[in-house]
Parts: structure tokens; sequence; C-alpha cells
């Protein structure tokens, strides 16, 4: 086996393990590294199939490993807003599992308010910002 066959079988490996996670686990933060672990290993088998034609004395593909460069900058920026995001999840529902069990009963919608009994007095007093 040479280096070539390695990487594309970590990479393949690399992106079952991040779909397991992602499908497996309920809490957001697991789910946010999962989908960073399933992009690295497309990554990573993207910069084989660019780099495949080196073996042969072919020069890599220059657009396939832009492409790779430019998928790793924006993982990295799409994955520090939705930890950003998560973390104004967790302080809004006090947790950060996705799991409809681990949610407070305080975060569940309530029932509308009994309304007055002078329809007058509500429409004066205007709408609620």
């Amino acid at each position: 086996m040479n280096s070539a066959t390695w990487y594309g079988l970590v990479g393949a490996a690399l992106s079952g393990v991040g779909l397991y996670g992602l499908i497996v686990h309920p809490h957001a933060l697991r789910k946010i590294l999962s989908f960073n672990l399933l992009g690295a290993g497309v990554f990573l088998i993207a910069g084989v199939v660019a780099r495949r034609g080196a073996g042969a004395g072919l020069p890599g593909d220059p657009v396939l490993q832009g492409l790779v460069i430019t998928g790793i900058i924006v993982a990295f920026a799409a994955t520090a807003l939705a930890v950003a995001l998560l973390l104004r999840f967790a302080a809004a529902a006090g947790t950060a599992s996705l799991a409809e069990s681990a949610l407070p009963q305080a975060a569940q919608p309530s029932p509308e308010p009994a309304t007055t009994a002078d329809p007058g007095a509500a429409a004066q007093a205007g709408p609620k910002l």
C-alpha cells in the first residue's frame, strides 16, 4: 500500500466517525465537533484525489487543492459561528442539549394569558413591544 491509499482510508474513517457522531449524539457541541471531523475526512479525501496524479509523474490538481484550502478556512469560520450561537442558545435555554427531555419546563411555550373583560382598556394600552 502506498501513502495515498493510507490517506484515503484515514479520510474515509474520519468521515465515518464524524457521520456516526453527527447522527448519534444529541449534545450540540458534539454535533459541531462531529461535523468538523466529517469535514476533515472529506478534505483529506479531496486532497488525496488532488495529489493522486503526482504518483504518475503529473502535477497535483491546483484547483482542487485551492478548494480544499478554502474549505478549511470556511469550515473554521462556520465552526466559530456555530459555537457562538451555541453559547447564546445555552444561555437562553439553560442547556446546550438538543434533546427535548433536557429542556426545562420554563423554555416551553406557555398558554396565552386570559383577556380582560373590558376590550377598550386593552386597545388603549397599545401593543406590547
